[in-house]
Parts: structure tokens; C-alpha cells; sequence
């Protein structure tokens, strides 16, 4: 029995099959070569290169194109997150003792409460400007209209 080897070879029609033998245009097409100029990848047996020496002026052995440069660049990496891994590991470690973010999150539930005082605040005021507004002007079109 004969061996199977892993290598392959790239068997590609180079030349019209016009004006050559029937059985010549048959060889090209066992290979499973349907166009010209295509490619194909087959085992690299002695059968198959028997078959190609066969049609020497038909087919040609090319070799294997470069990969592309682009090929070799990763588009972009991703990182774990540290904090939450930092954090994590504080947590587990001393569970007792309160970690740096309990305190971040303190001071940024005091900002929110602090804010929304001083939005609330803003309204009742812009509240208390209109109350003072004479609504004279909106009940009496002619005076309105003077203005």
C-alpha cells in the first residue's frame, strides 16, 4: 500500500487545449481544471505528477502565494478589565475592611443627592418668577399686542 504524504502542490491550466489531442483536453479536465488559468490544490503523489508531465506545455506547478501582510496584523486587541479584577481581589482578600470603591461610591451618591438639590432648587425658583409675572398680558389680547 502506498503512503499518503501531507504535502500538496498547486496545478494550474496555463495554456488552451485548442488545437491539441482529444485525450490531452481530457487529462487537463481529470485533474478538475475547468477554466483556464485555475488553480488547483491535489496531493503530491507520483500519479499526480505523472499526470502533469503528461501535458507539460498545458499545465504548469506553481508554487504557494505569500500571505498577505494585512493577514499578520490583528485588528485589535482586548484587554481584561484591571479595575474590576483589582477590586475583585480586594474584596476576597480582606472582606472585613471596606475597599477604595465603597468610598467612590459615597462621594458619588453625595454629588447626585447634591445636584439634585440644586436642580430642585433651580425650579422652584424659575416657579417663583413666573408667579410674579403679570398674567394681565395673556387674559387681554390688545395690551399684548401694544407691547
Amino acid at each position: 500500500m502506498a503512503e499518503t504524504t501531507s504535502k500538496m502542490i498547486r496545478v494550474k491550466w496555463a495554456r488552451s487545449g485548442i488545437g491539441f489531442t482529444r485525450h490531452q483536453k481530457t487529462i487537463v479536465r481529470s485533474l478538475g481544471l475547468t477554466k483556464l488559468n485555475q488553480t488547483v490544490v491535489r496531493p503530491d503523489t507520483p500519479q499526480v505528477r505523472g499526470i502533469v508531465a503528461a501535458v507539460p506545455h498545458l499545465l504548469q506547478i506553481v508554487p504557494e502565494p505569500p500571505a498577505p501582510a494585512w493577514a499578520s496584523i490583528p485588528e485589535y486587541t482586548v484587554y481584561a478589565p484591571a479595575a474590576a479584577t483589582e477590586s475583585a481581589e480586594s474584596t476576597a482578600t480582606t472582606p472585613a475592611e471596606p475597599a477604595g470603591d465603597s468610598v467612590a461610591v459615597e462621594d458619588a451618591t453625595e454629588q447626585h443627592a447634591t445636584l439634585v438639590e440644586s436642580v430642585a432648587s433651580d425650579a422652584v425658583a424659575a416657579g417663583a418668577e413666573r408667579e410674579e409675572e403679570p398674567s394681565s398680558t395673556e387674559s387681554d389680547p390688545t395690551l399684548a399686542s401694544g407691547e
